[in-house]
């Protein structure tokens, strides 16, 4: 039975629906038609919700660019940029539940199977990216440091969805991010002393 084109889950159930059927038969395989007959709806409904095929993979960029943004703007005036970075990571929970670790990883199986798709990718993590590096600026950042922020914040992000996805220790996505984050600015703080070690 066909589901009601206006379903309140209808988003949920189709990008469901894409990565089930992006697993199974492929990407390029894949039709919309299909995705939205495995999700009950009808090519209309994809396309109110989606741009293309490949944005029903990336749609939740968005939303996250959106939480990471929004954090850092309502922190405490007096934050640091680090603080402002972990209070991004912790609104960021509200998207990546427990119930998204799955998902999260068909994406991945999906994305690394095909180029077209991770190209995308990267304009919808540089995206995100801008999103964080404005925020920073209207802190009164530099545009550099907001700059490197952002790009810190990013592969502490990336870092953590592989490690969220690898533990099954049952901890919450902002506790791996924030874990992420110390990790690379004890590293970055390690560089210098270890390039004078090597000489």
């Amino acid at each position: 039975m066909t589901v009601s084109r206006w379903a309140p889950d209808a988003r949920e159930r189709l990008e469901t629906a894409a990565l089930d059927l992006f697993v199974e038969n492929g990407y390029e395989e894949t039709t919309v038609a299909q995705i939205a007959d495995r999700a009950g709806l009808n090519r209309a409904t994809y396309f109110r919700h989606f741009a293309d095929k490949r944005e029903v993979l990336f749609g939740g960029e968005d939303v996250l660019a959106g939480l990471f943004a929004n954090a850092i703007r309502a922190a405490s005036p007096d934050a640091t940029l680090t603080e402002c970075l972990r209070a991004a990571f912790a609104a960021a929970g509200a998207a990546m539940t427990p119930a998204q670790r799955a998902k999260a990883a068909q994406r991945v199986r999906v994305v690394a199977a095909n180029t077209e798709v991770q190209e995308r990718g990267l304009l919808k993590h540089a995206r995100i990216a801008r999103s964080i590096s404005a925020a920073l600026r209207a802190r009164g950042e530099d545009d550099l440091t907001a700059r490197l922020g952002a790009e810190v914040a990013m592969l502490a992000f990336t870092v953590a969805v592989e490690r969220w996805m690898k533990a099954d220790d049952g901890e919450p996505f902002p506790v791996h991010a924030a874990a992420a984050l110390s990790d690379l600015q004890t590293r970055a703080a390690e560089l210098d002393s270890r390039s004078r070690l090597s000489v």
